[in-house]
């Protein structure tokens, strides 16, 4: 027993002893049994074992019901965190089906859109591939697709001083005063012009193929008239072939000269022509359409090389030529050549080479052409003993700038110079002339053009051009002292400002004086609108008008040097094939 249950047994002891005696003394008759100590001392040890048993039990029944709360509040503490974790779950999970939800909700309005977009395009589509059948824009056959082109015209054009000519004005006949058409004027109305175009175009491997085929009226048969039936000859402007391959493309068949300004590299049906109604367009335009070879090779977008090969004939005039020479003959009639016509024997074709430059703001040009000339001459000039063939090279250069000064309005530069190049020019100036030993010489030539082009609106085009062409005085003196060349100052001028008689009764042959007048220079300057009242898929309707001015001088001969002024007005309605 320890010191603890010693010391409570020794206080209940002492607290037992007194009561005892006081109950002895109280009753003192009746016999009490008394237990010893050793029973009493046994009798606490029970009860206190009995009392530790049951402080036991409860100490045990608490931690009993304190380990069954511990548990109750981990499981309801882990009840509660799955719970949370549950709960965060479907929280995540309800945000995720939210997002989902959203998602799918933008899907489904994109899905929307683009099914409206889809329908709009095929609408669209359906439209336009109704509109390609009932109005095709091209007619597809075989592996081809061909597109018709072209306009009806109805023109005119008023000469103060007759020429006798079309829509097309030959410049360098521009008449002198001493010619009765000088005083007279002339009303041409024409429908010539009107022009008739297919372009084939197609794929074969690598080869991208074109065609073209240009047509118009501006061609006189022996049964054509302005009488009757105005009936005129379909002749071909332009008929070529090109095949394109990576950068390099090949061009071949009747087409506009090298040195005339394309709208972009070089490519023949690229051509930047100008906006006149005369088929001749203005004084100082470079051009010729004429049979050629020609390869163009694009280096960059912005800069291209081509080289052509072209026909090469030859502009002739002479004051006193001899008579020991040759370089052509008219054409043969059984060989379907204009018998009335005379055709040069030419060496080699023009040799024409041309850097196109487009940096983004304007379109650049520079060229270079080569000519050769060659005749076959005679020095004894009596007999074909010692005959033989002379060779002169000629050629010169090309220069095109065409730069928008606004969104509007375009300026344009152009400039042909050199030796021999008089036959690129609108007037045909004469590219050679001739020795007094019967070789050829070339012509020093020079033409120039300032053009000036709006476009107010879609319907309205604005224009006017300004140009000169010169060719060089170029003489030489005989054994005998006499002048032989062209623009010789001993020419007989003598009678070119005096008007002289009709040269018959027929009524169709004006007189026409003594006067040779070699042409120093043209010059001329126009101005004229294009107007388009519709444009749609019925095709082009457009009228416009056109004001010229027109000057040409002689070189100075023996009675001085003649000019000839003319004024023109010109006006058209064309209507093009849609």
């Amino acid at each position: 027993m320890n010191s603890r249950n010693t010391t409570a047994l020794i206080a209940l002891f002492s607290c037992v002893v007194p009561l005892s005696a006081q109950t002895t003394r109280a009753k003192k008759h009746v016999p009490i049994h008394k237990p010893s100590l050793q029973e009493q001392i046994s009798e606490l040890q029970r009860e206190m074992r009995q009392q530790h048993d049951d402080m036991q039990a409860q100490i045990n029944s608490l931690k009993q019901q304190l380990t069954e709360k511990q548990a109750e509040a981990e499981t309801a503490s882990a009840a509660v965190l799955s719970t949370q974790q549950q709960a965060a779950t479907t929280q995540a999970q309800a945000l995720a089906q939210a997002q989902q939800n959203a998602a799918a909700v933008a899907n489904l309005q994109e899905s929307v859109a683009s099914t409206n977009t889809l329908l709009e395009k095929v609408s669209t589509e359906q439209l336009s591939l109704k509109r390609a059948v009932e109005s095709p824009l091209a007619i597809h056959y075989k592996g081809l697709t061909l597109t018709p082109g072209g306009f009806i015209a109805g023109e005119s054009v008023w000469r103060q001083r007759a020429m006798h000519a079309d829509i097309y004005t030959d410049y360098n006949l521009a008449p002198y005063p001493t010619s009765g058409d000088a005083h007279i004027s002339e009303w041409v109305p024409s429908a010539r012009q009107s022009r008739f175009s297919l372009l084939a175009e197609g794929k074969a491997g690598p080869l991208q193929l074109k065609a073209y085929l240009e047509t118009d009226f501006l061609s006189a048969g022996t049964t054509s008239n302005q009488l009757q039936t105005n009936s005129y000859t379909l002749r071909m402007r332009q008929a070529w072939l090109q095949a394109t391959t990576g950068r390099t493309t090949f061009n071949a068949g009747q087409m506009w000269t090298l040195a005339t300004e394309n709208k972009k590299a070089a490519l023949a049906g690229q051509e930047a022509l100008p906006l006149t109604i005369d088929n001749n367009f203005n004084v100082g335009t470079t051009w010729l359409r004429q049979m050629g070879y020609r390869v163009q090779h694009e280096f960059t977008p912005a800069v291209t090389l081509a080289v052509s090969l072209e026909n090469a004939q030859y502009q002739f005039s002479a004051n006193n030529a001899p008579k020991n020479f040759f370089f052509g003959a008219p054409g043969a009639f059984q060989g379907l050549n204009n018998q009335t016509f005379n055709y040069t024997d030419q060496l080699a074709p023009d040799i024409l080479v041309k850097a196109s430059f487009d940096p983004g703001w304007g379109h650049y040009e520079i060229a270079g052409i080569g000519r050769f000339f060659r005749d076959r001459y005679y020095p004894s000039a009596v007999s074909g003993e010692g005959a033989r063939n002379d060779t002169k090279f000629g050629g010169g250069f090309v220069a095109n700038a065409r730069m928008p000064l606004t969104h509007t309005f375009d300026l344009g530069l152009h400039l042909t110079a050199g030796d021999g190049t008089g036959r690129y020019g609108a007037s045909l100036l004469p590219d050679i002339t001739v020795h007094p030993d019967g070789t050829l010489e070339p012509l020093r030539n020079a033409q120039g053009l300032v053009s000036l082009e709006a476009h107010p609106t879609k319907k309205l085009d604005l224009y006017g051009y300004a140009g000169t062409e010169y060719v060089q005085r170029t003489y030489y003196l005989d054994a005998n002292g006499t002048e032989v060349g062209y623009g010789v100052p001993s020419q007989n001028n003598s009678g070119c400002n005096s008007e002289a008689p009709p040269s018959s009764n027929t009524g169709f042959a004006p007189g026409s004086g003594t006067c040779v007048g070699n042409t120093r220079n043209l010059t001329e300057g126009q101005t004229g609108f294009w107007y388009r009242p519709y444009t749609g898929t019925a095709g082009k309707l457009q009228f416009g008008a056109a004001y010229a001015y027109f000057y040409r001088v002689g070189w100075t001969g023996v009675g001085g040097a003649p000019k000839s002024v003319n004024n023109m007005v010109y006006t058209s309605v064309r209507y093009f094939l849609p």
